[in-house]
Order: structure tokens, then C-alpha cells, then sequence
């Protein structure tokens, strides 16, 4: 009995919607041809997608490069829109797949600005990219200017290691000053974070890890955030303090804002509040290669483009403790790939 036909398109979308892993929405489109049109047809495997990860409401095409369906645009009336389909079930299926937090890795890049640096370059946000605290036998942190109202926040921002990364944890390490008298602890009082892109893209152009100067800073305004995390307390603990995400986040546009909101420590000698940091870690992974994104427009409007071959660039005789995040992908993507090519999609 075909309960599609029987219940009708509304309640059959209602009752697959309610499938949580892409993997089994392919398994469903491989039933019958008809089962396969109907996911294909009312986008199951995007309307997945957005309902894990709203992040992805901006993408506004979608590209798969160097495959059988290009180009579309020669194709005419219903076909042309058949492949339309086909090609976004493709893309999504293997994109909801690819958002899977179990790998895990570093995924910040570069250290673009501090809203405030107190002893340029000897204190400044590119030391927190390294996960000690002291290095070459000196201390290794970026301190805030000091400051009489302890409410008074201050921001780092980073860029991350691909324009596409799926985030499930950031950490933060409270600078604790060796060097001083009772080695006090410069946290802050809490801490949120942003995720986002640049409002227009050249505004990073300029921005290069080894050459960021103490006039560096970028404000609020020059970037669009697509999510604000909750606020989570810090404690005054000389540690890697981890900060676990509600849901993991989608980042769209590979920026980072980490907001330090609150000042706890005073310096003995000026009376003023800091906030020093030692080290800042986003963990999560990227998706790239197979995926890349490209920003059109301030409002978050952008191109989903998705490569299917770059999976297949690692060589047979690679190692598996060599093998690196596309390789796994490809792995885990093989079963979902060989029920696509089956179905002749």
C-alpha cells in the first residue's frame, strides 16, 4: 500500500518532515520512482536543512559545479525545472549529511581586531591564537586598556578558517598575570558570542594576520551577525574555559565575534579594570572544499556552491590517520552517493 497516494500530499509531508537524518529521506526517495518525486518535488532534504540549521535561509542559488545537470539554463519549460529540483535535492541531501558535529578541530584563522589594546604589539589579539601563555620566555596574552567603569565590554574578532563552518564550542582562557602580586586572574564577568560576515566583503582585504596594527579595529557596524549566542558566565579560573553552544551554529561569512562583557580585576599600580586573555579556540569544522559561499549583498543574500568532486583528491595510498575532514565526509557521504546514482539522480 502506498501511503502517500492514499494520505494525500499534505499529511505525506507532514509525516516526512518529521525525519531528522538526511540519510533516511534518501533511503525514502529510493522506494519507488514516485516516492523519488515526491521528495525531490517538495524539497524534503532543504526543508531539513533550514529546520536544523535557519542560518542557511539566505542562500539564494544553488551551484553544483562540474556535473551531468550543467548547464540548466539550456534546458526548457518542465525539464529545465525537474533538473532544478534534482540538482537542489542533491546539494541539500549532502549538505544536511556534512553538518555533522562529530569531527571536531580549531577552526579560528586569523586574529583581525581588539576593540581595545593596551601595549601594541607586546599585548596584542594575535598572542591568543597561540594555546600558551607565555612564549620565547615572555607573556603571551592581549590585554584590554584599563578602564574606572568596570561595565565598560570589549570585543576580539576573528576570521575563521572557511567562509562555511559548522561551530559547536568556543573556548576562552582568562589570562592570569604570573608577574604580578597575587597573581591576579583578568577575566571578565561574561562572555557572547556573534557569527556573521563582513557587511562588504573588501573591508577584510586589508586585515593580514602579521601585519595588524593597534589601530586595527573594526566596529559593529561594518558586519552583519546571523547569530548571538546566549551570554555564559566566565569564572576567574586561570583555564580553558568551554562554552558549548544551545544548538550547533552554522557561520556563514567565517567571522567571529567573541563579546567580553563585564571587567572583575583591578591592576594595583593604576586602579583601572582590565580584561586579559590568553587563549580563544572555536571548535567545530569546516565545509570546505566541497562547499564554499559567496556574499552578494549586505542583507546576507548569498551563493551556495557546492563542488561534488573535491572529495576524491586524497590518493589510495594515504593513510587513514592522515585523512582529513573531506575524506571522512566522503566516507560517510559513499552509501548516501550510491543511492542517489541508483536512483538516477
Amino acid at each position: 500500500m502506498d501511503f502517500i497516494k492514499l494520505l494525500g500530499p499534505d499529511i505525506s509531508v507532514k509525516i516526512l518532515t518529521h525525519l531528522d537524518d538526511p540519510c533516511d529521506l534518501v533511503r525514502v526517495s529510493a522506494v519507488s520512482n514516485s516516492w523519488q518525486r515526491f521528495v525531490i518535488e517538495n524539497g524534503l532534504c532543504k526543508q531539513l536543512c533550514l529546520k536544523k540549521f535557519p542560518e542557511i535561509s539566505g542562500v539564494a542559488h544553488i551551484i553544483e559545479v562540474d556535473n551531468m545537470i550543467e548547464p540548466v539554463s539550456t534546458m526548457l519549460g518542465s525539464s529545465m525545472n525537474w533538473e532544478c529540483l534534482k540538482r537542489n535535492h542533491n546539494v541539500y541531501a549532502f549538505l544536511a549529511s556534512g553538518l555533522s558535529p562529530s569531527m571536531r578541530k580549531n577552526c579560528i584563522s586569523k586574529a583581525i581586531s581588539a576593540s581595545s589594546t593596551d601595549n601594541y604589539p607586546e599585548e596584542s589579539v594575535l598572542n591568543t591564537l597561540e594555546p600558551w601563555d607565555r612564549t620565547h620566555y615572555r607573556a603571551s596574552y592581549w590585554s584590554s586598556k584599563g578602564e574606572r567603569d568596570p561595565s565598560v565590554p570589549e570585543t576580539l574578532i576573528y576570521t575563521l578558517i572557511s567562509r562555511i563552518c559548522l561551530v559547536t564550542e568556543i573556548h576562552v582562557q582568562p589570562f592570569q598575570a604570573y608577574f604580578e602580586h597575587g597573581l591576579p586572574i583578568y577575566s571578565a564577568k561574561a562572555v557572547r558570542f556573534k557569527m556573521g560576515h563582513p557587511r562588504y566583503p573588501v573591508e577584510l582585504e586589508g586585515f593580514v594576520a602579521d601585519k595588524i596594527t593597534a589601530n586595527h579595529v573594526l566596529g559593529d557596524n561594518q558586519f552583519v551577525w546571523t547569530y548571538t549566542s546566549p551570554e555564559f558566565p566566565m569564572f576567574q579560573e586561570n583555564c580553558l574555559q568551554q562554552f558549548k553552544l544551545p544548538e550547533p551554529v552554522l557561520c556563514i561569512g567565517g567571522v567571529l565575534l567573541v563579546e567580553m562583557l563585564g571587567r572583575v580585576q583591578q591592576e594595583e599600580i593604576d586602579d583601572l579594570f582590565y580584561i586579559c586573555i590568553s587563549h580563544v579556540r572555536v571548535v567545530g569544522r569546516p565545509l570546505s572544499p566541497a562547499f564554499d559561499v559567496k556574499i552578494h549583498h549586505p542583507s546576507g543574500k548569498c551563493t551556495l556552491k557546492y563542488y561534488p568532486h573535491t572529495d576524491s583528491s586524497m590518493s589510495s595510498s594515504s593513510s587513514s590517520s592522515k585523512r582529513d575532514s573531506r575524506t571522512a565526509l566522503r566516507l560517510r557521504l559513499r552509501p548516501l552517493t550510491s543511492s542517489l546514482m541508483q536512483r538516477g539522480v
